[in-house]
């Protein structure tokens, strides 16, 4: 019988390989085994969205009108009515896909020119994308911002989640309207959807601002952990689109974090509790003939 060889341990992680990596909704931790949940997540399974109902339904409505003759003539034939259905159906989805590849787009080219990088030769000659670059090295230039960090995954073991921050800035200017030293450290984020002169900017992104201000821990890139350096309580939102700019203030301090972790808890009841809630569907008895008698 041929002896079963001793499993060696697994090579201590080095460099990048120490920053946690998402995975299915949670940002595992290497050496540790340890799991945190991811912050969007989190706001994912537990903040209510009823605002998206009302988008997708208008979304469905405006589609159907906009190809109300081709769904007319698909009606007639049941191969083409199935997938009619079907394109109808996933237009917010469409749509949401749509949004996210603008928004990852525009967080790639803010990325490049923070670590001062030469843009994505893709990127950069991509002409839906010039405006977003143009305006955003317009607000760095407006505002007189300095960059300390982008895209840096941060956490915090005690509450048990994590989560990538934007980036963390300084602004004189900024600084003054909020009444605060000039070199005070400011959370960022930046945003692609709606209009300027519409809602683009939701109150979820405070949640989320809130939980990377109250994680414990970050990564630097060459995977070293370090605590996070004090970071005030309102953060800001670059609302980024092709026809221009918005700075936009979020409180994201101590009583909007209090917020995230009920979140936290409603997002947890809807992973694990809520699956042993409803019970199975009760029969009645059966009664013996003493039991009916009495």
């Amino acid at each position: 019988m041929t002896a079963r060889k001793k499993a060696e341990p697994a090579p201590a992680s080095t460099g990048e390989d120490r920053i946690p990596k998402p995975s299915q909704g949670w940002y595992r931790v290497p050496g540790s085994g340890e799991k945190l949940r991811r912050v969007t997540t989190i706001l994912g399974q537990g903040y209510p969205k009823p605002e998206l109902v009302f988008w997708s339904a208008n979304l469905t409505a405006a589609d159907a009108f906009a190809t109300l003759p081709r769904l007319v003539a698909a009606s007639l034939r049941p191969t083409d009515k199935e997938a009619a259905y079907d394109w109808l159906r996933k237009g917010h989805i469409r749509k949401k896909d749509e949004r996210s590849d603008i928004g990852t787009a525009a967080h790639t080219l803010v990325e490049a020119h923070v670590l001062g990088k030469p843009l994505p030769e893709a990127l950069l000659n991509d002409r839906q994308m010039a405006p977003y670059l143009r305006h955003f090295l317009t607000f760095v230039d407006d505002w007189q911002v300095t960059f300390e960090a982008s895209e840096m995954t941060v956490g915090n073991f005690t509450h048990g989640y994590a989560g990538k921050l934007d980036y963390l800035l300084r602004s004189p200017l900024i600084a003054r309207l909020l009444d605060v030293p000039a070199d005070t450290v400011l959370l960022g984020d930046t945003k692609t959807g709606g209009e300027l002169d519409e809602k683009g900017v939701y109150p979820e992104a405070g949640l989320q601002m809130a939980a990377y201000r109250g994680a414990e821990v970050g990564w630097l890139r060459d995977g070293t952990r370090i605590p996070l350096p004090p970071i005030h309580s309102v953060g800001i939102v670059l609302h980024l689109r092709p026809e221009g700019y918005r700075v936009m203030p979020l409180a994201c301090g101590d009583d909007v974090f209090a917020a995230f972790l009920h979140v936290q808890q409603v997002a947890e009841f809807k992973r694990v509790l809520s699956k042993s809630v409803v019970g199975a569907p009760l029969s009645l008895p059966a009664l013996t003939t003493e039991g009916a008698a009495a």
